[in-house]
């Protein structure tokens, strides 16, 4: 298929539609988007996370996709998860995973309680994607102090509930306060998004 682009990744409709969209765009990903469109959110988000990191490790990129965050994490312990297994195959043939995890965030997560030190995320809390409602897991396989560094934009945490399920989870005492970073998505672009911004989420578990 030859015609993805961001306005397709955005109108997905589920994890079934995920599966099927990023299963075909797996071996031209890297090229069509991640180069063409100037896509420099992961490296962004892993900036982030190694400026506030001690040694919080192993780490999980949740959603993982071909591996453009754990490229500026080669340094690390990264397990990769994704709904995609052609994103992971992708992603494997650059030996950037201890780990290649096959699964729905939205479901019951393989991995036992307090198994992850970190969380780092780009290109997942977006548009047709996931939301808010992966916490409650992902929390389970944190361990205590476990730092998240996740990118989301605007138009998400303001629609999707993330700022009422941030706020709940502090309220709760399961997480620290959330600060946020602000940075580009895309550079030296020319494209309709070439402007857009994130926020990259940052807390820990308490």
């Amino acid at each position: 298929m030859s015609d993805h682009n961001l306005e397709r990744a955005y109108s997905i409709g589920g994890p079934s539609d995920a599966r099927a969209l990023y299963d075909d765009w797996a071996s031209s990903y890297d090229s069509s988007f991640g180069e063409r469109h100037g896509y420099i959110a992961p490296r962004e988000v892993a900036r982030v996370f190694r400026s506030l990191d001690q040694d919080n490790t192993p780490v999980l990129d949740i959603g993982a996709g071909t591996g453009l965050l754990a490229e500026h994490l080669r340094d690390h312990v990264v397990d990769g998860i994704d709904i995609s297994q052609a994103m992971l195959t992708q992603a494997a043939a650059k030996g950037l995973y201890r780990n290649h995890i096959c699964a729905d965030l939205t479901q019951t997560l393989p991995m036992a309680n307090a198994t992850y030190g970190g969380f780092v995320s780009s290109g997942t809390f977006t548009h047709g994607h996931v939301g808010p409602e992966v916490f409650p897991e992902l929390l389970r396989v944190a361990q205590t102090g476990a730092l998240f560094v996740c990118g989301v934009i605007p138009p998400v945490f303001d629609g999707s509930g993330f700022g009422s399920r941030l706020a709940l989870m502090v309220a709760h005492n399961m997480i620290s306060p959330v600060d946020f970073h602000d940075i580009p998505i895309y550079e030296n672009a020319n494209h309709d998004h070439a402007n857009d911004r994130g926020l990259v989420m940052v807390f820990s578990k308490l």
